[in-house]
């Protein structure tokens, strides 16, 4: 299983955040990458808390044959290819697509680290990863999404985004 993590709060060259994150795997589909599953989309507050847009965030199960390098390279263009420009840390986004988990790999030195080291403080990944994939465990603490949901920080707000 590959998880990747979508977001954006900054309108692109696309349309509105939700309009970019839906380009984005778009773009990656023609890149090599095959979409396997999608969460349902989520708008939350910015982590950490602050006065910039909310975002936007699903997560999406995909298969590829790209080394974890190649497809984590394959984030960083996707998001330079919408308008991205790392700047500060934490700062509003066109769109951040982070590479979660790559199988049951555990890379704790280069790029890309995985299983990604913040996943399991994050609300606005572990919800959307609930809906695609529940069973999912932590390879590195053996924690259920259960676990990790409950021990969560407090103060990430989030909610399920419906359409119309």
């Amino acid at each position: 299983m590959i998880l990747i993590s979508m977001g954006s709060n900054l309108p692109s060259n696309s349309g509105s955040p939700l309009a970019t994150c839906e380009a984005a795997l778009v773009y990656l589909q023609g890149k090599g990458v095959t979409l396997t599953a999608l969460s349902p989309w989520y708008e939350t507050a910015p982590v950490p808390i602050s006065d910039q847009p909310w975002f936007i965030n699903g997560v999406a199960e995909v298969s590829t044959t790209l080394s974890p390098a190649a497809l984590l390279n394959l984030l960083h263009e996707a998001e330079a290819a919408f308008g991205r420009a790392r700047s500060v840390v934490n700062a509003p986004r066109e769109l951040d697509l982070d590479l979660l988990v790559y199988g049951n790999l555990v890379q704790v030195e280069g790029a890309p680290l995985l299983p990604h080291p913040r996943l399991h403080e994050r609300a606005f990944v572990l919800l959307p990863l609930q809906d695609i994939a529940p069973d999912w465990q932590h390879p590195v603490t053996g924690l259920n999404l259960s676990a990790m949901i409950g021990a969560l920080p407090a103060g990430q707000e989030i909610r399920r985004l419906h359409r119309h």
